[in-house]
């Protein structure tokens, strides 16, 4: 799976701890702690965390994480620690409890479910609530390669635009658990706008907690490739990517129409006008709905915050212009004007190799299990 050799193992081992203790105020613990950890690595060539390391390395990570804007109330994140689990059907209990803690009734807790390193299984999903994606052009092109996987193996759907897609637990010897999740009253949100009450006719909506399942959490050196976590939404998430790429759900054409717009000319600004709208849309209907959202100016304004934050620590802020300038408005972003070092340091979240029977993925993160670029 993905494991280093035991030298570089004890490398990143000793670096971590070090600072996890400091922060924790365990100092005086390290000494016997390392000893421990050394003497587990000599003779099983990797080592266990403790609770305590576990979660403030899921927290460390996500302060880490160079792709992510809220890093903020990297404090506040909550683990859960599920590394007993490996039947298929407990494996389903833990991400329903998850997604059921993180939504709290719509205030959203940012959660972190961690399974064993060496799992025996893996999640499938690219995140635990998506919509299927279907070749007659129905719901988020994104999802048609999966939807079909799942189709093939006995799934059946509405065949509607927002069908919310199976887990699908693959076990190592091949075999295929697959059902679907159960969503609280509220987790779908219905997108209205404030002002234009035509916008209901594009009975458009979205889900109210994205819970990422398909990256390698890294701690220390060891690796947790099923560990699913989320946050809240920022609102261009949804309006601008979602909705608005061309790739997606396309929506800026039928929006711009609607509003009485030239879409022949770009001289009439009809994709940046659509956009705004689109936006008000997806906030004042999470608002409305009383689900957690933070518009990308409110947003950007925290990232700020928790970068002045970091400085009086200490420490490096690391991160990747291309992903915390929002898509929208970006130069009224006070990030739009930093030049940003996006440095990886560790602990630290990687994408994984997209799991069997799925087409892989080109993507600009390294994983440090085949590069060695984390330090």
């Amino acid at each position: 799976m993905y494991q280093f050799p035991a030298e570089i193992l004890l490398q990143r081992a000793r670096a971590f701890l070090l600072e996890c203790y400091h922060e924790l105020g365990l100092s005086d613990l390290l000494a016997e702690r390392l000893k421990e950890v050394e003497s587990e690595i000599s003779s099983t060539g990797t080592y266990t965390h403790t609770i305590k390391e576990l979660s403030h390395g899921c927290r460390m990570a996500w302060r880490n994480s160079n792709r992510c804007i809220g890093r903020l109330y990297w404090k506040s994140l909550k683990v859960v620690d599920a590394r007993d689990l490996s039947e298929p059907g407990h494996v389903f209990d833990a991400l329903q409890n998850h997604i059921d803690l993180a939504f709290n009734k719509g205030e959203i807790f940012s959660v972190i479910t961690v399974f064993n390193p060496n799992p025996g299984f893996e999640i499938m999903n690219h995140q635990l609530i998506r919509f299927a994606g279907y070749e007659n052009g129905k719901g988020d092109p994104a999802e048609t390669e999966f939807t079909t996987y799942c189709s093939d193996r006995g799934w059946q759907s509405r065949q509607t635009n927002f069908d919310v897609l199976p887990w699908v637990i693959r076990k190592n010897d091949g075999s295929v658990f697959m059902k679907a999740p159960e969503l609280q009253p509220g987790m779908m949100v219905s997108i209205t706008h404030p002002e234009y009450e035509w916008f209901s006719e594009l009975d458009l909506q979205w889900y109210a907690v994205p819970a990422i399942s398909d990256m390698i959490l890294e701690i220390g050196g060891v690796a947790y490739p099923v560990a699913p976590f989320n946050g809240w939404y920022m609102g261009t998430e949804i309006g601008s990517r979602n909705f608005g790429d061309a790739s997606r759900y396309n929506m800026l054409p039928m929006i711009a129409k609607k509003l009485g717009l030239d879409v022949d000319s770009s001289d009439s600004m009809w994709k940046d006008r659509a956009l705004v709208e689109l936006n008000r849309a997806v906030i004042s209907s999470f608002r409305k709905a009383g689900v957690a959202i933070e518009n990308h100016h409110d947003a950007s304004e925290q990232f700020m915050q928790f970068m002045r934050l970091e400085q009086e620590h200490g420490r490096e802020l690391k991160a990747d212009w291309s992903w915390v300038v929002p898509p929208m408005s970006s130069s009224v972003s006070p990030v739009f004007h930093m030049e940003l070092d996006n440095q990886v340091k560790g602990p630290n979240f990687f994408y994984r190799d997209r799991p069997s029977g799925l087409t892989p993925k080109k993507t600009k993160g390294k994983c440090p299990f085949h590069f060695g670029s984390l330090k």
